[in-house]
């Protein structure tokens, strides 16, 4: 039978161009400033075309690619990172008491970059490891290459699908007979992967490895923004703790997943760009794929 582990709950102004300098900073300070791809520099500007872009995650580690920068370049238009929520990893003591044993698990499933972080970063502090035939599966392409950070990407058993749910538990499917799977997650899961492992009966164990609490950036001039890209419901929490009075007006609004999708709904917004979909499997094909359909 399936088991659950119980989660704890956790005058109108003159527009003012953006800088295009790129500065490097600590992203999990309060306060700190976006950082932004460079970018011709251009005026604000309300209506149909898109120049400036907010993606609420960190800026891309130096020296990984980002498709942002691309997209920057192709469009014209200037992009700023700014994280509207912070990750705080729970600790080996608040673990314990979970009573889950890692290396009893044959196959563990992720569905964001910070699912893993945290796994392997528990793995360390437990003094605990994952037998060399453990599976992964992954949502996406990704985050299934995030793992090489972690383990031998080649050498191990490591599967993903194309950002959907049905593509995931399609492939899982394949390996259901005697697998025992591990969900790490946040306080707030994908219900909708939930409810399929307890409909189809796969014997799993979901658990929070990390929680998300909602960054200081009442100091950002959001309505400056033609689109807003959001990737959690945790982010459009911190939209509406932080700017209370924000109305979506002419700004468009990209969410990825289903859950976050959602979350903007239940905001009493409207989502203009969606990701993962057939063919779109990730935020930034999904906003490159907005963007050629609006040039003119």
């Amino acid at each position: 039978m399936p088991t659950t582990t119980v989660k704890k709950s956790a005058a109108k102004k003159k527009p003012v161009a953006l800088s295009v300098s790129i500065k490097k900073i600590a992203t999990k300070k309060k306060n700190a400033k976006p950082i932004i791809v460079a970018a011709p520099v251009l005026p604000i500007v309300k209506g149909e075309k898109v120049r400036t872009i907010l993606i609420t995650q960190p800026q891309p580690a130096e020296g990984e690619k980002s498709p942002y920068t691309e997209i920057s370049k192709r469009y014209k238009v200037n992009i700023t990172f700014q994280p509207f929520f912070e990750i705080h990893g729970i600790t080996a003591k608040e673990f314990r008491r979970y009573r889950i044993h890692l290396h009893e698990f044959t196959s563990v499933v992720f569905t964001s970059r910070n699912g893993i972080d945290n796994f392997f970063r528990l793995l360390t502090e437990l003094k605990t490891q994952m037998s060399s035939e453990t599976k992964y599966f992954c949502t996406t392409e990704s985050i299934a290459l995030y793992l090489q950070r972690y383990i031998q990407y080649r050498k191990r058993k490591v599967f993903y699908g194309d950002g959907t749910t049905k593509d995931l538990l399609t492939i899982m499917n394949k390996h259901i007979e005697g697998e025992k799977y591990l969900l790490p997650c946040s306080e707030t899961s994908n219900p909708e992967i939930v409810n399929n492992f307890k409909k189809y009966k796969f014997d799993y164990t979901e658990s929070v490895f990390f929680r998300t609490v909602p960054s200081h950036i009442k100091e950002l001039k959001v309505e400056t923004f033609d689109m807003m890209v959001f990737f959690s419901p945790s982010a459009i929490e911190a939209l509406i703790k932080n700017f209370p009075k924000f109305k979506q007006g002419n700004t468009r609004i990209g969410a990825f997943g289903s859950t976050t999708c959602l979350a903007v709904k239940d905001a009493k917004m409207k989502v203009h760009i969606e990701a993962p979909k057939p063919g779109v499997p990730s935020m930034a094909a999904a906003v490159e794929e907005y963007l050629k359909n609006t040039v003119k």
